[in-house]
């Protein structure tokens, strides 16, 4: 909470701002004469205040904004002018000095101050039967929407404090037990991540058992009592381990929303757009954008999938819809198999799209910086076409000259089209940029929580089919490097999670784990041929010059 104060009490601010009006008066009667038909009414009152102290105080104590002429409530401070345009200057000054004296005999009273970020005590929370104290985090007192409400989420704020205490020292466990460990040496799993990993695997054994006969009952019951009002239980539905990692990622999620509306990106139920509607689909919107604030505060966004212009309303789409002649992005296609289209947009030629991308990639990722300055940027559009268009599936953009090799700034996969493997192809494309440029390249952190285990899940990939046609016995980082495009830094971190990298006699060796690969080839086999794959025959595309 960021408090901003006035730095004077109300007689201090109705005289110097009669000085500052003398002062302007002096240099122009037009001016003068104007300030006279805009003040006649606040002229009374402070003559009237400088008179009476009683009154005076009385007006100091009262704490609502005072209003303008036109009836509305000032912008700023500059705007408030309750002085006299005919008093002289050394009359204000006299006053000045009478109104300090006079200030001296009275009690004490404290400066007003305005605030800057507070909570609205006015505000209450949506869910019916809520009183707004406590909050799903259990590190605040009260709440005032749905995604930090105990109560919608069948809990109590007592509950959410036991579990955020559980929660933090479990946190610092993990802390001192990475501290102590260092990075490459000590791959092997300690006896204490061994039993930890067999009791997870225990817990997990009956989460697909499925519901009774009794617990089917009472979430029937639950769901007709409170519709949509709560949450529906989560007990018993899969196991205690995973639903105690739900239950962290929402509170995580919580607390993120929580100081973003108290650094005012958000506050309490407006200013954040809560679904779009984009094409066939209704979305439900992740986080914050900064879209302009006509059209954030109305909470529903329209946007065209084509031109991804915004609007307020259906109609206004609709219209919209009718007179566009978009059927797929702007730019060059590089890249056609089957329905699946690649679009090569540069941000300078185009820019108004490329700055609509981001404000609508922005909606579902969490460390997108990047809205308006687009210009450095090319981006890769991925589209799936049909009778009607080129739909938007996703794309990641690229600078056009990378000091650090970055092959990716930002990617995303739009959240109808995830889990897929429209994801994967996104990076498989970026890579393959990168062998047509013969450059090694890797992604620019931070990535997101989704973009990380997409990587992840790709050099693991990429590094298993390495290893299952790899017949020598010395194997090098740098030739895995320069065959895969992938950066010996994320090679050498891909093969520590997979425990294939040892530190033995002052020597790295990477271990050819067979289970691994065995278990690779079965989900190869079990996928079969999947049009989900990046064809290099299908790239039309040169590496661009002097951008």
């Amino acid at each position: 909470i960021h408090m901003v104060g006035s730095g004077s009490d109300g007689t201090e601010d109705s005289d110097s701002s009669a000085e500052r009006e003398q002062t302007n008066s002096s240099e122009s009667d037009g001016n003068t004469a104007k300030r006279q038909r805009l003040t006649r009414a606040s002229t009374r009152l402070s003559q009237s205040s400088q008179d009476t102290p009683d009154l005076k105080r009385a007006a100091d104590h009262d704490e609502s904004p005072p209003l303008t002429p036109t009836g509305n409530a000032p912008s700023s401070e500059s705007e408030l002018d309750i002085s006299s345009p005919n008093a002289s200057h050394d009359e204000s000054l006299a006053k000045d000095q009478a109104n300090r004296d006079s200030d001296k005999d009275l009690p004490h009273r404290p400066k007003r101050r305005r605030c800057h970020e507070t909570y609205n005590f006015n505000m209450k929370c949506p869910t019916p039967g809520c009183n707004s104290l406590g909050h799903l985090t259990g590190k605040h007192e009260r709440h005032f929407a749905v995604s930090g409400c105990p109560l919608y989420h069948n809990l109590s704020a007592d509950e959410c404090k036991v579990k955020a205490v559980s929660r933090e020292k479990q946190e610092e466990e993990v802390k001192e037990e990475n501290n102590s460990r260092h990075a490459t040496r000590h791959q092997t799993p300690t006896s204490k991540q061994s039993r930890y990993k067999e009791q997870v695997s225990e817990m997990r054994k009956g989460r697909n058992s499925g519901l009774q006969k009794e617990q089917k009952e009472k979430h029937m019951e639950h769901r007709q009592t409170h519709s949509n009002t709560r949450e529906p239980l989560l007990e018993n539905i899969t196991s205690e381990y995973d639903l105690e990692l739900f239950r962290k990622a929402q509170a995580r999620a919580s607390e993120d929303l929580e100081k973003l509306r108290i650094q005012g990106q958000i506050t309490e139920g407006s200013n954040m757009i809560k679904t779009i509607l984009f094409g066939r689909y209704e979305l439900d919107t992740w986080y914050h954008s900064p879209y302009p604030e006509e059209y954030a505060r109305l909470g529903r966004l329209y946007v065209c999938e084509f031109c991804l212009k915004y609007m307020k309303s259906q109609t206004i789409l609709r219209r919209h819809m009718a007179k566009c002649v978009w059927k797929h992005p702007p730019g060059d296609e590089v890249y056609r198999k089957g329905g699946i289209s690649v679009f090569e947009v540069d941000g300078k030629k185009n820019k108004i799209y490329c700055q609509n991308l981001c404000l609508l990639a922005k909606l579902f990722l969490d460390h997108k910086t990047l809205y308006y300055d687009v210009e450095p940027f090319l981006f890769y559009v991925m589209t799936e076409a049909d009778n009607t268009g080129c739909h938007l599936v996703g794309y990641f953009s690229k600078e056009k000259n990378s000091f650090l090799n970055y092959n990716v700034s930002c990617i995303l996969t739009m959240p109808q089209y995830m889990r897929q493997g429209f994801g994967k192809m996104l990076i498989d494309f970026s890579y393959l940029l990168s062998k047509v440029e013969e450059k090694v390249g890797s992604p620019e952190r931070p990535l997101s929580d989704l973009g990380l285990i997409s990587y992840r899940s790709y050099w693991k990939e990429v590094l298993l089919r390495y290893m299952c046609t790899f017949q020598g016995k010395e194997i090098s980082i740098k030739e895995i490097s320069q065959e895969t495009a992938v950066n010996p830094v994320d090679i050498v971190s891909t093969l520590q999670s997979l425990q294939m990298l040892k530190y033995w006699k002052g020597k790295h060796l990477v271990l050819k784990r067979q289970d691994l690969i065995d278990e690779w080839k079965a989900k190869e086999i079990k996928r079969g041929h999947s049009n989900k794959t990046i064809d290099p025959s299908s790239l039309k595309w040169t590496p661009p010059k002097g951008t």
